[in-house]
């Protein structure tokens, strides 16, 4: 694992992207790693674009800014990639994950990132199928840690079902783990 990891998340308000980070993190807490996540909004309103950010690291994180150069880039809401320059600060050698039914190659033309890896994963189609609603969160989770491999699916779906088990009930946390590992399988690369 790289000795920093900081990720960007690009949504909308009601979408779920400061959960997501926020989930992630506990993932990397519970595999005994330091974390940090926090979001980029003020009083927007559901619907607006918003940010939210995600460090991880082996070791303890002294940095307490926004990611400008983040190694990681998702995005839950496609529309958000002609509306948003998503792509503004990814390193080179970064990841791109876009929840959208387009290819890879789509998705590399329409942003303009020529380097670096582009994945993408029907994150919508998944979270009506098994969810029910077009939360598309917990599949971007599943997408992120298999284009990734920063965790494994396994933990994932251990925090999914902690997470939510309290919380939802059985049924809601067999559907999430469903969708996780559907968007694991699912996610493509180009």
């Amino acid at each position: 694992m790289a000795e920093l990891t900081e990720i960007r998340w690009h949504g909308r308000g009601g979408q779920g992207v400061v959960t997501a980070g926020k989930m992630l993190a506990q993932v990397a807490l519970d595999s005994g790693l330091y974390f940090q996540a926090f979001p980029d909004y003020g009083p927007e309103r559901a619907g607006a674009p918003i940010r939210a950010f995600t460090r991880t690291s082996p070791k303890p994180i002294h940095r307490h800014c926004q990611i400008q150069e983040p190694d990681i880039v998702l995005v839950l809401d496609p529309t958000l990639l002609e509306a948003v320059n998503v792509a503004e600060g990814l390193k080179k050698d970064g990841v791109l994950l876009v929840n959208t039914d387009q290819s890879p190659a789509e998705v590399r033309d329409i942003v303009g990132f020529r380097t670096g890896k582009v994945f993408t994963v029907n994150a919508t189609k998944i979270a009506l199928e098994t969810l029910g609603r077009e939360i598309t969160n917990t599949p971007m989770l599943g997408a992120l840690v298999k284009a990734t491999g920063i965790l494994s699916v396994e933990e994932l779906i251990a925090q999914t079902r902690k997470q939510f088990g309290d919380k939802f009930g059985t049924e809601v946390v067999k559907r999430n783990v469903e969708a996780v590992q559907r968007a694991a399988d699912e996610v493509r690369e180009g």
